[in-house]
């Protein structure tokens, strides 16, 4: 994206290992992409999540899995801000690069309900929130009135969100076990995981 293209865009981003991508992620990004009037949507594949075991899949197969499963959305984008960054993948350091990169572009934070929790957990969740708003997801019985006020205060929520309960964990573990994954990722992506063995025995 130019820097023309992105002055005063309203950008959401997704971040995540996407190891693999599944259903749940892309319903998560077009329900915030509709809450939050968001001209695009660009999905973060993690290269080293700080907080989580390190991906099965290498960064190129997840990369590619994301771009599958984008490919047919006009308002979805890859960015590999990320991947071509050393160490930990933390959040702080990608916003603040993004802004740097289009400084005249409004961000948000796309948040799904299973971290919205641990949000104010997050390492420098001030700082990042002096870059960025939060599209979030809750979980039923969780209200928004549980955040601290400075998130609540950055804090856009998805109304009457549809949720899957899907995760790329159990995804990994059928797909070791020889089961079935049609309908719970992209067609595309699990063609791509089938013909890469992605996750033969590598749960």
């Amino acid at each position: 994206m130019s820097r023309e293209r992105g002055m005063n865009m309203r950008i959401g981003i997704f971040g995540g290992t996407f190891d693999p991508i599944h259903m749940g992620h892309l319903l998560v990004a077009e329900q915030a992409r509709e809450a939050g009037g968001l001209d695009e949507v660009w999905f973060i594949p993690n290269a080293e999540p700080p907080h989580k075991e390190a991906p099965v899949s290498a960064p190129h197969h997840r990369e590619r899995m994301v771009e599958l499963a984008i490919a047919d959305h006009p308002r979805f984008r890859l960015s590999r801000v990320e991947l071509v960054r050393p160490g930990p993948s933390y959040t702080v350091d990608t916003v603040k690069d993004l802004k740097k990169a289009y400084p005249q572009t409004h961000f948000f934070l796309i948040v799904g309900a299973d971290m919205m929790n641990d949000l104010p957990r997050w390492y420098k969740i001030e700082e990042i929130l002096q870059v960025v708003q939060v599209i979030g997801h809750l979980r039923p019985g969780v209200a928004a009135g549980d955040l601290p006020p400075f998130i609540a205060s950055r804090l856009t929520l998805v109304e009457d969100a549809v949720t899957l309960d899907l995760s790329s964990t159990d995804i990994r573990k059928r797909a070791a076990a020889g089961k079935s994954i049609r309908y719970l990722v992209p067609e595309k992506v699990r063609r791509y995981i089938e013909e890469n063995r992605l996750y033969e025995n590598k749960p």
